[in-house]
């Protein structure tokens, strides 16, 4: 027996050190990040908003089922990653879209990474106590 496979649209999404890649199908809304259930992964009603902004937004609520794949970073810069990957997932789908998405800002990538520390100074640009004597 030959399985019919469905289509699929996948997104990418960065922030700091946190990637996300999601896996867009048709179906009825249904969310995993990790293998795990969506509220259980983000617990914060804010986090799962800022996830489901651009589904909210194009009014495609139900009409999607994600296979969420994050790693790296904190749960914050997680939530940023995984909305852009949507965001760019629902472009793939349909190029209509790109322009509400983009004035909302949800395709653009944050590109702020966490400066590295310097030799003879406590952190990236923190210097240590001055002492005269």
């Amino acid at each position: 027996m030959a399985k019919k496979k469905m289509k699929e649209f996948i997104g990418v999404g960065r922030r700091k050190t946190a990637v996300a890649s999601v896996r867009l199908r048709k179906g009825k809304g249904q969310v995993l990040v990790n293998g795990e259930e969506f509220s259980k992964y983000f617990p914060l009603t804010f986090q799962q908003s800022v996830i489901l902004s651009p589904l909210v937004k194009l009014e495609l609520d139900d009409t999607y089922d994600m296979l969420i794949t994050a790693k790296g970073g904190g749960i914050e810069a997680q939530t940023e990653a995984i909305r852009l990957g949507i965001s760019r997932a629902l472009v793939q789908d349909n190029e209509d879209y790109r322009g509400k998405l983009k004035e909302l800002g949800y395709l653009t990538r944050d590109p702020r990474k966490k400066e590295r520390k310097k030799y003879g100074l406590a952190g990236a640009r923190k210097r240590f106590q001055f002492s005269k004597r």
